[in-house]
């Protein structure tokens, strides 16, 4: 008999969308989070695995001095930092079922998505979306194109080079007799996925080869922090 799939639902709301410029998109935390058995080093919030990269990168850029333990100060720290630079989370997996109970994109089935469309429409200081990984299948640009098709909206190419930046035009207000633009530009970027997983991508980019030929001790977390401060603190 086989054993039923594990229902993968993720364990946090969207935050501080009403007031973000900025939204960091991914998909799902790893299942631990769901389950509630966390490490003593995770921190029970956004992008608190232990093993993912995104804080000790924003750690890095800012001087955050983060705490990296299961404690309510370790979650103040990061809610601190998102609401005084307005960016926001809201990664685009509500839910999804796992034959293997592990944090793989493409292990993901049956998946279920937050409608990312309604959340931008909705919240329109939002001009920027920063994806924490590209357009493989599963990633949160895959799906988020996938949703833009359902609204006959896609994707236009503004730089094709790692990260990758997109843009598109959002309608903003069905009521000819607005006085609001109809529309509003939203920008995307495709940064390198904070995870271990992405260091083989990361090391096969000719960018990575060359620092890492001038300086043998680069490393590709170095890599990511030179890629992501240019977009987390654009406009701060």
């Amino acid at each position: 008999m086989e054993s039923k799939p594990f229902k993968h639902i993720h364990p946090y709301e969207p935050f501080l969308l009403e007031e973000a410029t900025k939204l960091i998109v991914g998909t799902l935390p790893p299942p631990r989070f769901t389950m509630g058995d966390l490490k003593k080093e995770d921190v029970d919030f956004c992008y608190g695995s232990c093993n993912g990269m995104l804080w000790p990168i924003l750690d890095r850029i800012f001087d955050l001095g983060l705490k990296y333990e299961t404690t309510f100060e370790a979650i103040s720290q990061r809610e601190t930092f998102l609401r005084k630079h307005k960016i926001g989370v809201c990664d685009i997996v509500a839910s999804a079922e796992r034959t293997k109970i592990d944090a793989s994109d493409l292990g993901m089935q049956n998946v279920e998505l937050r409608d990312l469309v309604g959340y931008l429409k909705k919240y329109g200081n939002i001009h920027t979306i920063l994806f924490m990984g590209g357009n493989s299948k599963n990633g949160p640009e895959y799906f988020f194109r996938k949703q833009l098709k359902e609204h006959n909206l896609k994707l236009d190419v503004v730089n094709d080079e790692v990260p990758r930046i997109h843009q598109f035009e959002l309608p903003t207000d069905s009521n000819p007799m607005s006085v609001r633009a109809q529309s509003r530009t939203i920008k995307t970027i495709s940064l390198t996925a904070p995870s271990g997983t992405a260091n083989r991508a990361v090391g096969s980019l000719q960018a990575y080869k060359d620092l890492k030929t001038k300086d043998p001790k680069f490393n590709t977390l170095d890599f990511r922090v030179m890629q992501y401060r240019d977009f987390f603190m654009d406009s701060l």
